[in-house]
């Protein structure tokens, strides 16, 4: 899934091409894909494309005061053309969802492959419509998201750690990977509650996180779109890296599985040496 890092990458990448372009075409290729009935996507056609900006994992392209939002989900990605091709898209034939051409011929597809169809576009006069981004908490990379704020937000929250930074409501932008990736920096649990970190605790989270995430969102820049999914990958230290060694200590890395998701740590650097339980309970082995 698309995180924060690589979202940001899109939408300059996005935004240095389609800025100053009108949008002169839109297709959809699924019937589900759109997730709004007015502004229809007729309201985009002609329309300048005067900025793309971020709320989260979300990417906003504001067309002359109509909006066409999109939110990657899981298996979605950004295909870009600097000539797009002319070809017609057949509803439900591919993994295209939604095609955008712009005036100089340029433009892109939003593709999902799998069959868990989650990529969700927006056609909206104001984002805030958009129930995701009026919802989302503040972003971890802002300037006004200072460490007493980020205390705040913990103290007194009985949730597990992984779960807070995964918490979009709570915190905008971070997913499993850069939950797994901030853990292992902080040398922390991803199991510990939020609630019983203590001053010390909580410094070093927020450090971890705001290293880690502007070390990744400037891996990040400057990369065109088909780069960037390698480039994640390859700056992993423990996310999807199951049984190779910690770059930190050496130890083995290891998992937890869920029912749809994985999650990745080591347990000499954050938990003691001990394995975590690798079911949903969330309890140490004994």
């Amino acid at each position: 899934m698309p995180e924060l890092p690589e979202v940001d990458a899109l939408r300059a990448f996005l935004g240095s091409r389609a800025v100053g372009q009108a949008v002169v075409g839109v297709e959809l290729g699924s019937f589900t894909v759109l997730k709004t009935v007015s502004p229809p996507p007729q309201a985009l056609i002609g329309a300048p494309v005067e900025s793309v900006t971020r709320h989260g994992k979300f990417l906003d392209l504001d067309c002359g005061g109509t909006h066409l939002i999109f939110h990657l989900a899981r298996a979605g990605w950004l295909r870009w053309y600097e000539a797009l091709p002319t070809t017609v898209i057949r509803p439900g034939k591919s993994p295209i969802a939604v095609r955008v051409r712009l005036s100089d011929d340029s433009g892109f597809d939003l593709t999902e492959a799998g069959t868990k169809k989650r990529l969700a576009a927006y056609i909206v006069s104001d984002p805030m419509a958009v129930p995701g981004i009026a919802s989302l908490g503040p972003d971890p990379l802002g300037m006004d998201f200072t460490e007493e704020r980020f205390a705040a937000i913990l103290a007194g929250r009985r949730a597990q750690i992984k779960g807070v930074l995964r918490d979009q409501g709570i915190i905008g932008g971070i997913g499993n990977a850069y939950s797994d990736e901030i853990l292992h920096v902080a040398k922390m649990s991803p199991f510990a509650m939020a609630a019983s970190l203590d001053a010390d605790a909580v410094a070093r989270l927020y450090e971890a996180m705001r290293e880690t995430l502007a070390g990744a969102v400037a891996t990040a820049s400057g990369k065109p779109a088909a780069e960037l999914k390698d480039a994640k990958r390859a700056g992993m230290r423990v996310h999807g890296r199951t049984g190779e060694v910690c770059p930190e200590c050496g130890d083995v890395v290891r998992e937890v599985s869920f029912a749809d998701s994985s999650l990745q740590y080591c347990a000499t650097c954050q938990t003691g040496g001990k394995p975590l339980a690798d079911r949903r309970t969330s309890k140490f082995l004994k």
